[in-house]
């Protein structure tokens, strides 16, 4: 498994489209983590974020919020989307999920 989570100043950014980089983490069957990396995406355009994630073969994608033409692309490409995540540490995220306590709320984004 490989998660994907959109960062801005250290904590994951309530916004997918607006982030300053991506945090990468590579989970192995047991659910630990085995490899973390972060990565400046490409500029923000409709539709270039979902392409570049699958490229970079990412199979879940951790959002404080998300648009929902995005969540389609994700979706269509087999990415599984998780909105509404709390802007905390994206390490502190990525324990919660594999944890199974992972508190979401609502989506923040509105369009």
């Amino acid at each position: 498994m490989k998660l994907a989570l959109p960062v801005a100043n250290g904590l994951l950014c309530m916004h997918f489209g607006h982030c300053q980089e991506f945090n990468f983490f590579e989970i192995d069957e047991q659910g630990v983590i085995t490899g973390s990396e972060t990565k400046t995406p490409p500029p923000h355009e409709p539709g270039v974020l979902p392409s570049w994630l699958n490229e970079n073969e990412v199979t879940t994608v951790i959002a404080g919020g998300m648009g929902m033409r995005a969540q389609e692309l994700l979706k269509e490409a087999g990415v599984k989307v998780i909105t509404g995540a709390p802007a905390i540490s994206p390490k502190e995220i990525v324990n919660a999920f594999l944890a199974n306590n992972l508190k979401t709320g609502d989506n923040a984004c509105d369009h």
